[in-house]
């Protein structure tokens, strides 16, 4: 993690990675397939976030399956999955930002539900932080830049209307397969 406590590149592609084998076991070129089809239609393609590797995670003993089984993501993977969930989303906007967003409501209902709204309240505040910035340099602005910063602040404030959305709801059900445990 980089030192703010927020997802490297590489720590993106592992949460997407465990969250997928979560949800239960997958053979090993559907986990390959799901993860570069989710994160190349969140981000566009990218070398950089494509260079995470599942026999890394195997090596690493986050995942298991081999002679052809389906990949199971073990205890540990379930601890780092945890951990990845938990950390911090950056303030500003860009396809990295996105993706670890996009990634941790993904597969925010793998946490307890007090973790939830903690991980919703923390997006809330990078949100509103983001809009912040915008409504200064709004202030400062006329013309064609006025309407596009527009039009971002109402992107950031329809995500912070969905955040609070999931704060009002709680969590999803107590049965789903692969949650994790609260820290």
């Amino acid at each position: 993690m980089y030192a703010d406590n927020t997802l490297t590149p590489r720590e993106a592609i592992r949460l997407c990675a465990l969250g997928l084998l979560a949800g239960g076991p997958q053979p090993y070129d559907d986990i390959v397939f799901a993860v570069r089809h989710f994160v190349s239609r969140m981000t566009g393609p990218s070398l950089d976030l494509m260079g995470e590797s599942i026999e890394l995670l195997r090596f690493e003993g986050l995942v298991a399956g081999d002679d052809g089984k389906p990949l199971v993501i073990t205890d540990d993977g379930r601890t780092i999955l945890a951990e990845l969930l938990r950390a911090n989303v950056r303030v500003g906007s860009g396809a990295m930002n996105d993706l670890v967003i996009a990634l941790k409501i993904r597969f925010l209902h793998l946490l307890p539900a007090a973790e939830q709204r903690e991980q919703a309240d923390s997006m809330i505040e990078a949100c509103e932080s983001e809009l912040a910035r915008i409504e200064d340099v709004t202030a400062d602005e006329s013309g064609y830049l006025t309407a596009w910063l527009a039009i971002e602040a109402d992107r950031l404030n329809a995500r912070i209307d969905y955040l609070r959305s999931i704060l009002s709801v709680g969590s999803e059900p107590a049965s789903e397969p692969g949650r994790l445990k609260a820290q």
